[in-house]
């Protein structure tokens, strides 16, 4: 799998976590699901499942506690 198609497969599963949050009525962008992801990887990027689970297990507690501590810090 190359670069482009991992990417591409990235932004589906985060724009899939953002609908799911739509319907518990959360206004919530794709882009958004992937900052809160991927800032946990500092170091270096995980393998493809652990992206893929951390993708698929975001609760919205966690992603809002996450927005609220990037709100804090602008």
């Amino acid at each position: 799998m190359d670069e482009k198609e991992l990417s591409a497969m990235i932004e589906g599963l985060c724009f899939s976590k953002s609908k799911e949050f739509q319907t518990l009525g959360y206004e919530v962008e794709g882009a958004d699901i992937w900052k809160c992801v991927s800032s946990r990887y500092t170091k270096e990027m995980p393998p493809l499942y652990q992206i893929v689970n951390d993708i698929l297990s975001l609760k919205v507690t966690k992603y809002m506690n996450w927005a609220m501590l990037e709100a804090y810090k602008e």
